[in-house]
């Protein structure tokens, strides 16, 4: 009998877990893949006593707003669905500061995609669930909902399949104005419960947007015979939705809402407003991206004021850079800009044509990120791992971009992302141990892909697109194999973390053989070429050998006249390029080189975002490709490690270098935030007489290298004779008296 009572405790338990499963809703006018669907959700609750805490936990396919008592709590709300092909994410918002006692009125608009794109799998139905146990609130019938009927698609040229959202149109004249605190909002009606396809949901990882609030914006109107044109510039390239207020006495006019991002190659997002009779002020909730607003006005509508929201990841650009050549500086500004651009719900090659989490781009930026932004953005990069990994199929191939539709694997950009400067690099700057060891499974099984021939070299891997740069001349099958080196490195370097020494040792000695066999059938003594290569040499392939370590010292005279003779790398390799230069002890021209080909973007007064190529927007003038590209800002990783040599050697910055180049600026400053506190390098040269000032978070040790011939020697106001010092937590000064060259 004790045994029988204890199973039916257990199925009672089971039973009621089941019942407690939240359900997710829907209108019952939503559609099966419905394009581009706007619902309006209400629930009124009543409560006795404000509780100090209520979390209500909302995912949603596709975005969502909150309101609580009409005001605004979450805007824009939800990440791209993806987290793994079945599953979404989930928010966390806390409720408590928007209750009152007696009624409140919780009111949510759900925006459905309703299309996958190259970063958001759709579930197949427009789904919101809803749970606040403190509120006994959860996603029921007792919402009450309707399809908004001013929303639809804009009668405009489609954006491009990459992009999951559709260009907005808003019909002012069918509005429900009001409907977020209305007693009986107008055509509301149960919802009904569906069938739960947003799938298994995961916490969301990031921050929510930051919201910059309403900003009015001066405008200049030019008339047209039908129409007005009414142009906006933006103080910077951002994220933002478009405020507008117009008034219209008789109502049914076009405004057509564009940046002047609305084409970038292939067609990307707008939206449109149809007016209602008399004064009005809409918002386009879409977010669109660029540095100016252009609005084309039918006659008859009359914009009285323009304002914009930008919104964009939580997270501030603590780090600091300065020089005594204004160019560096610039970059370095304008790259600060392009990343945070480039930053939302993962982060993608450009905020225009695609939005989409291209693993090459991202390689570069976020070895950016750790030295320009507050470590919340460390959390993006975070996500991607995750995503990355957890998309892996079932035959071990890993792709990009993701979550999406596309999951292609590109051999390069994979092993870029698994390799020493994707994974590792994340690691070193984090001390994230969970992501390296959720990781590493995935890593381990994508490198057992490759192989070798008999010789020991690597055998091309074609993959599902052959990609390794824009542009030409590039020498692909050496280009993947350096890859794969510099991927057995990182893999090395996370076995050995994670407690597997067998395994780092079996790499190490991959790499070496690797090394041995690339050195032996692809070195010409003057260039590393593969035998069946036929163009001009690729001054990629000569960089990475360089990073990699497969060329030894006794070739980096050979490598350089190579890297001043050939110049066919994008910005998105250009970057392995200055690096490799600063290796091999040529700065000089490692700086002159950035200068001459970042010059066109850098000097452009009218951006402030670096472009996808060397000419406008593009690979050569007039081609089309972004103004704000992920990949195009290198140098701010490559300056602060490989000039000033600040770079971590053990994890969350528990031990870091400075092993700066000899050759610098006659001044120069760094300073950004770590997980373990803010680290500072600076520097002025005053005739021989160098003043170096070098700041220590606390618990971290920097490892300091003197690379000057020097007479004299103190650290802060001690004499010193040693070319390498271990300092510990503190501002500390060095000041040296340098030999005359």
């Amino acid at each position: 009998m004790k045994k029988l009572s204890l199973i039916l405790i257990a199925m009672l338990s089971i039973s009621m877990q089941v019942r407690a499963e939240v359900q997710t809703i829907t209108s019952r006018e939503a559609r099966p893949q419905g394009v581009n669907e706007w619902i309006a959700f209400r629930r009124d609750v009543m409560v006795d006593l404000v509780p100090r805490q209520a979390v209500a936990t909302i995912a949603a396919d596709s975005k969502y707003w909150l309101w609580v008592n009409g005001q605004l709590v979450v805007f824009e709300g939800g990440l791209k669905r993806g987290p793994s092909p079945n599953a979404a994410y989930r928010d966390e918002v806390e409720l408590t500061p928007y209750l009152r006692q007696g009624k409140n009125q919780i009111a949510i608009l759900l925006w459905h995609f309703g299309k996958d794109g190259m970063s958001h799998k759709d579930s197949g139905m427009a789904q919101l669930q809803f749970n606040c146990p403190e509120l006994k609130l959860e996603s029921d019938e007792r919402w009450l909902c309707r399809m908004h009927p001013a929303y639809g698609i804009a009668d405009v040229p489609e954006p491009n399949y990459r992009l999951s959202e559709s260009s907005i149109r808003f019909d002012a004249r069918h509005d429900i104005e009001g409907w977020q605190t209305q007693e009986q909002p107008d055509g509301f009606v149960p919802a009904v419960r569906t069938e739960n396809q947003l799938g298994t949901l995961r916490p969301r990882p990031i921050p929510q947007w930051r919201n910059y609030g309403k900003k009015t914006i001066r405008f200049k109107t030019r008339r047209g015979p039908e129409c007005d044109t009414v142009i906006a510039r933006l103080p910077h390239n951002m994220q933002m939705t478009p405020i507008l207020t117009i008034s219209d006495k008789t109502g049914g006019h076009r405004v057509l809402i564009e940046t002047d991002h609305a084409v970038v190659g292939v067609e990307c997002l707008r939206a449109e407003y149809i007016t209602r009779p008399g004064h009005q002020q809409y918002e386009s909730l879409g977010w669109l991206n660029g540095l100016t607003i252009k609005l084309t006005v039918e006659h008859g509508a009359e914009v009285k004021s323009l304002a914009y929201r930008e919104s964009g990841f939580d997270t501030d650009p603590v780090g600091t850079f300065s020089c005594s050549d204004p160019f560096f500086n610039l970059l370095w500004k304008k790259g600060v800009r392009t990343i945070y651009v480039n930053a939302r719900d993962t982060f993608f090659d450009c905020p225009d044509r695609e939005r989409a989490q291209w693993w090459g781009d991202i390689v570069t930026i976020l070895g950016e990120c750790f030295y320009t932004y507050s470590p919340s953005l460390h959390s993006l990069v975070r996500k991607g791992i995750w995503e990355l990994v957890d998309w892996q199929r079932p035959d071990g191939k890993i792709g990009a971009p993701i979550p999406g539709i596309h999951n292609g694997e590109l051999p390069c950009q994979m092993l870029a992302a698994v390799g020493r400067y994707g994974i590792w690099t994340y690691y070193l700057n984090t001390g994230d141990l969970e992501t390296l060891r959720h990781a590493y499974p995935a890593v381990r099984r994508y490198l057992a892909l490759y192989d070798t021939d008999d010789q020991g070299m690597p055998l091309y891997r074609k993959g599902d697109w052959n990609w390794g740069d824009w542009g030409e001349n590039k020498d692909m099958h050496l280009l993947q194999a350096l890859w794969y080196v510099l991927a057995l490195e990182g893999a090395g370097y996370m076995a050995q973390v994670l407690g597997h020494p067998v395994e780092a040792q079996a790499y190490h000695s991959r790499v070496q053989e690797i090394g041995k066999a690339i050195n032996a059938q692809c070195w010409t003594g003057q260039a590393y070429r593969d035998p069946a290569y036929r163009d001009s040499t690729d001054d990629r392939v000569q960089a990475l050998a360089i990073l990699s370590g497969v060329a030894g010292q006794d070739k980096y005279e050979a490598l350089y006249e190579v890297l001043r003779q050939e110049e066919h790398a994008s910005p998105y390799m250009e970057k392995y390029v200055m690096e490799a230069l600063f290796m091999i002890g040529h700065e000089d021209y490692a700086l002159e080189r950035t200068h001459r080909r970042y010059a066109f973007s850098v000097n452009q007064p009218d951006f402030d975002t670096l472009f996808e190529g060397w000419g406008f927007g593009g690979k050569v003038v007039g081609d089309g490709g972004s103004v704000n590209h992920a990949w195009s800002g290198g140098p701010l990783a490559v300056l602060p490690s490989r000039m000033l040599g600040v770079y971590p050697t053990a994890g969350a910055w528990r031990r870091f270098a400075v092993h700066p180049s000899v050759k610098m600026f006659s001044h120069c400053s760094l300073s950004f935030q770590t997980v373990a506190g803010p680290v500072a390098v600076s520097y002025r040269l005053k005739g021989s007489q160098l003043i170096w000032q070098i700041e220590v978070p606390r618990e971290s040790i920097a490892d300091v290298r003197i690379p000057w011939r020097y007479q004299a020697a103190t650290l802060d106001g001690r004499s010193i004779t040693a070319d390498r010092l271990a300092l510990t937590e503190g501002k500390h000064t060095i000041r040296i008296s340098l030999l005359k060259p």
